[in-house]
């Protein structure tokens, strides 16, 4: 899982500038990345920082604002970006594709479709600028042949599982270790070259994206069929008091064969995956902020009792207390 609070300000000794002067703070950012539009459109206080570890074809960069922004860079034209949230989170809108950005879900921008987003107040992320030339001859490389359509990412990168889960191990592995005096990427031998392949491919595989399909098949192809009953079953009832044994019922095998395919093929366990889906559908009722809506009151419709608990998963995942998150519910909608 990737850290959600830290003491101090990540790649702290790699810093390109500290500032709360909103037209600084745009101007410096653009040197690295690409002229945007920066504006501060909430309340908090405006707190600027850009820290920035160069590689090859990559870089791990630090950023925060402090107050609610809206960044609009347009076309990034020539790199991808990877926006991993270490707390808080943002609405993303990259062309078609609009989401919202949390630890648990990291954004990939294409350089090719208009980008607008929205920083929550105290949003802080490591960004991985990826060039955009690289990426490509990454992907023709796995696939034996040229790609002849423009790479193009949709909706956010799963960080909690499988390659995701690795690709986001790997990037805070390679922060914390810069943090500790070894940067691995700026050495340019090859070794940082091979780390940058592993980062480029993970980001390929963990990704959905239009060349998808010819470099893994569909998991839910490959696991057996009671697995994907009991995932059905589950995202159908998360509503009502479904217990281990109702799951193995629905799906038609033995609670003990049922746990066994869900730690091969899911790499977790039937009551994990109904306790993450119904901590997705209130973070999902949070986020859309309804009149009178309260945390307790949504929370206990989907089965969390044990309210001290339910806020301390809640904000391991999301980087933010369920009641922050109900707050900053018009983020998502793009709205001051």
């Amino acid at each position: 899982m990737l850290p959600n609070a830290m003491t101090t300000r990540p790649l702290a000794q790699f810093s390109l500038f500290a500032s709360s002067d909103l037209d600084e703070a745009r101007e410096r950012v653009a040197r690295v990345f690409c002229p945007h539009r920066l504006d501060m459109i909430g309340r908090g206080t405006f707190d600027a920082c850009h820290n920035h570890v160069a590689g090859e074809r990559l870089s791990l960069n630090y950023i925060q604002y402090g107050a609610k922004t809206l960044i609009a860079p347009g076309e990034l034209t020539d790199f991808y970006l990877l926006q991993i949230p270490l707390g808080g989170g943002a609405a993303i809108s990259n062309g078609p594709d609009h989401y919202y950005s949390c630890p648990e879900k990291a954004a990939v921008l294409n350089p090719h479709l208009p980008t607008t987003m929205i920083w929550d107040e105290g949003c802080r992320q490591i960004l991985v600028k990826v060039e955009r030339d690289a990426l490509q001859a990454q992907l023709s490389q796995l696939l034996g042949s040229g790609a002849g359509k423009p790479l193009t990412f949709s909706g956010p990168l799963d960080l909690t599982s499988g390659v995701g889960t690795a690709l986001g191990g790997l990037i805070m592995h390679l922060v914390t270790q810069a943090d500790n005096g070894q940067v691995m990427l700026a050495s340019g031998g090859l070794l940082a070259r091979q780390l940058e392949s592993v980062i480029l491919s993970g980001i390929l595989e963990a990704g959905q994206h239009n060349y998808s399909r010819y470099l893994r098949p569909t998991r839910s192809a490959a696991a057996p069929r009671h697995v994907r009953k009991a995932e059905e079953f589950v995202r159908n009832n998360l509503d009502r008091p479904i217990s281990l044994d109702d799951i193995a019922n629905a799906a038609g095998v033995t609670a003990r064969s049922l746990q066994l395919g869900f730690r091969n093929f899911r790499n977790t366990s039937p009551m994990a995956l109904l306790r993450a889906e119904r901590l997705r559908r209130v973070h999902e009722e949070l986020m859309a902020g309804a009149p009178g809506a309260s945390v307790t009151e949504v929370a206990t419709r989907w089965g969390f009792s044990h309210l001290g608990r339910f806020s301390q998963i809640y904000k391991e995942k999301y980087g933010q207390s369920p009641s922050k998150t109900l707050q900053n519910g018009a983020s998502i909608g793009f709205s001051d």
